[in-house]
């Protein structure tokens, strides 16, 4: 099976050093699960200076990254027939497990470009398929991003996780938050181990896990405690026509 490849266009590759060497992630990289291939837009200069930015048009606070790098570096990068070329910045789409698993199912290739400075010249955006942002908050380089999207991305490729059925149990991927879990010793200072989880029941324990996970998600997240509860309306209504 083909790796997945992302391409990471960025003013700092020696961002990446260590975390792309590190826990599960390293281990997928190095077993070829994934491949991370990194790409210097400065390295596409052609002035003596190697400028990659410049004052905005019509005047305003901070540079932008200039178009003729950044086009210069994706255009060097070899196109895999399934590929997505996607921008980090603070105005896309908002990064979430849908998006990764929508990647990882659907994509041989990524490409991430790393915005910097008051962000990137708008004429950029013809490169790029979808913009996506880490969250409603600014952050001083489109890295941390990226490899949020390696990370969450190559998780889900087969043979990174050990046991791929925890990754259908985890926060988000029912539509609903994580349940409670615990481990030895039963009782730490105190605070014991729910009774059902010692039942050795596995309906009860099942059923408490389904409630919990219900119960968590509509005091911690009520926006997705909705959301889940549109979907289930909505599937006992399909269940429904089709009695």
């Amino acid at each position: 099976m083909m790796p997945f490849r992302f391409d990471i266009v960025t003013l700092f590759p020696d961002f990446f050093t260590s975390p792309l060497k590190s826990g599960l992630l390293g281990k997928a990289l190095s077993r070829g699960i994934a491949e991370v291939y990194l790409t210097n837009p400065r390295d596409f200069t052609t002035d003596k200076h190697r400028k990659v930015d410049d004052e905005p048009y019509g005047g305003g606070v901070g540079m932008l990254m200039k178009p003729e790098p950044i086009f210069a570096a994706v255009e060097s990068l070899p196109i895999l027939e399934r590929r997505i070329v996607l921008l980090m910045t603070p105005q896309g789409e908002p990064m979430n497990q849908p998006l990764f698993r929508e990647l990882a199912l659907n994509y041989d290739q990524a490409i991430a470009i790393c915005g910097h400075y008051e962000g990137v010249d708008e004429r950029v955006l013809h490169l790029v398929d979808r913009e996506v942002s880490l969250g409603d908050f600014v952050l001083t380089c489109g890295e941390i991003p990226a490899l949020t999207l390696i990370n969450g991305v190559t998780r889900l490729l087969p043979g990174t996780v050990g046991k791929e059925a925890s990754l259908k149990a985890e926060s988000f991927e029912a539509g609903l938050l994580d349940y409670p879990q615990y481990t030895r010793p039963a009782e730490f200072r105190g605070h014991k181990v729910p009774d059902v989880l010692l039942s050795g029941h596995h309906g009860e324990i099942e059923r408490w896990r389904k409630s919990q996970q219900v119960q968590r998600t509509r005091s911690r997240r009520p926006d997705l405690y909705l959301e889940w509860l549109k979907q289930q309306n909505s599937s006992e209504m399909n269940s429904s026509d089709r009695l």
